[in-house]
């Protein structure tokens, strides 16, 4: 059987769908890159938040249009939005042949195998899901980075977050598991591991005795695999973050000096509201560590705005503390009111037209702050590495820059350029967000 397998979601999803790729192709299975190609296609869904959910069912909506016309034997929704709402895909959705919650890799399995149809979601209840991984990663690009997931689930409890409820509690992956995948993403070259996680700063705490690894310990350990040369980590809860954390992100060593921190808020009463665990002074606190800590560290972080009761003094705050803090990397989102959150039936619920004014502003005042940024560093040499060459330019990034979220530097003539490359690169010039480079000789 040919199969293909659509990723969506965030990068853990992503690690999810290599999963399926593996356990399929375990079974006999033959990958394809072009859907129109394949026998049978899973649509790997995000749950997430309402516009996710929307382009999960579009797309299992565009795939059942296939099957309609003869293209496709069998269709198959995986995934957070299938763990969530998979009862409700196969009801209204009759070109659809099951729906698999998180962790069904051997059901899907089974079911592609007999291009079976299912009338009922096969899934775990997220109280008693497991960690999610089989075997080997299959690797189905030739890009120089690989996600890497260090756990899932999440303890939390943030007042605005159905995640809980779809991937369960916080577990952390056992480390063996963890060096043994890097070590096979090493060798098939991925040169840059990005550690992804729903919360990094928590992990190893469920393991008990006197010498159980904290994320500390996972580093230093990733720090050892050979053809590694830069360890990206991600999602750091600002309540959790250590000072040992800080030194170690600031030392010299693989992992970079990039502070991934979703902050969602400056103002304590809505971060109360939201059962963040910060105040207004932590976070200042925070970053005025941080960035005494070095010089060079990247702060990226996210903000939500229109979360329920906001008020417009509440949100200038919010609009003062970006101004002032000069973030190098922000996303902000409009607060999505989902079902089975504490926040959904919050009193004083936002209109989406005042969300998105609130967005459109935040986005306005970083966008000068990052062509600030950009402008300064016309002139300097930077470490590159490259991700892609389209079109006889070669795309890379800085330590600065995290694959699809931030920056991007452009080289032309990239006749001698390979991916994976990682160069001293000049920046001649600047174009609002793009970068561009010429490569230092010698």
């Amino acid at each position: 059987m040919k199969f293909y397998v659509h990723k969506l979601g965030c990068p853990k999803n992503d690690v999810d769908a290599d999963y399926i790729y593996a356990r399929l192709i375990h079974e006999g299975h033959q990958p394809v890159k072009d859907p129109l190609n394949a026998d049978s296609i899973i649509v790997n869904t995000c749950g997430f938040i309402l516009p996710a959910k929307e382009e999960s069912i579009n797309e299992l909506l565009k795939f059942g249009q296939l099957k309609k016309d003869g293209y496709l034997k069998t269709l198959y929704a995986s995934g957070c939005l299938s763990q969530r709402n998979g009862d409700d895909l196969l009801k209204e959705m009759p070109e659809l042949d099951g729906a698999f919650g998180l962790g069904a890799l051997d059901s899907l399995a089974t079911a592609v195998n007999g291009a079976t149809k299912s009338d009922l979601t096969v899934k775990m209840e997220a109280r008693k899901l497991g960690y999610l991984s089989w075997n080997n990663r299959f690797i189905s690009d030739d890009f120089p980075y690989a996600y890497l997931k260090i756990s899932d689930g999440c303890n939390r409890g943030c007042t605005y977050c159905a995640i809980p409820g779809m991937r369960g509690k916080f577990r952390s992956r056992p480390l063996d598991s963890i060096i043994r995948e890097a070590k096979y993403l090493a060798e098939n070259g991925k040169k840059e591991l990005i550690l992804v996680s729903q919360e990094a700063t928590m992990y190893g705490y469920n393991y008990k005795g006197d010498d159980n690894p904290d994320i500390i310990t996972l580093l230093k350990e990733l720090d050892k695999i050979e053809g590694v040369a830069w360890i990206r980590l991600l999602y750091l809860y600002p309540a959790e973050l250590s000072d040992d954390v800080i030194e170690y992100l600031a030392a010299d060593n693989k992992t970079l000096n990039y502070f991934d921190l979703p902050f969602q808020h400056v103002n304590s009463d809505i971060l109360d509201g939201m059962k963040r665990n910060v105040s207004t002074g932590n976070i200042k606190t925070l970053v005025k560590k941080i960035r005494e800590k070095s010089k060079d560290a990247v702060l990226r972080t996210t903000f939500i705005v229109g979360f329920p009761g906001e008020t417009e003094e509440q949100f200038e705050e919010l609009a003062e503390f970006i101004e002032e803090s000069k973030f190098d990397r922000m996303g902000v989102f409009t607060y999505s009111q989902e079902d089975d959150t504490p926040a959904a039936d919050m009193p004083d619920q936002i209109e989406e037209e005042v969300k998105q004014e609130r967005l459109n502003k935040l986005m306005i005042i970083q966008q000068d702050i990052a062509f600030e940024k950009n402008n300064s560093l016309l002139e300097s040499v930077q470490r590159v590495m490259i991700d892609a060459i389209e079109d006889e330019r070669a795309i890379g990034r800085t330590y600065a820059d995290c694959p699809e979220v931030d920056l991007e530097v452009v080289i032309d003539n990239a006749d001698a350029i390979k991916i994976g490359d990682m160069l001293d690169v000049k920046i001649i010039a600047v174009d609002g967000y793009d970068l561009f480079g010429e490569v230092v000789k010698g």
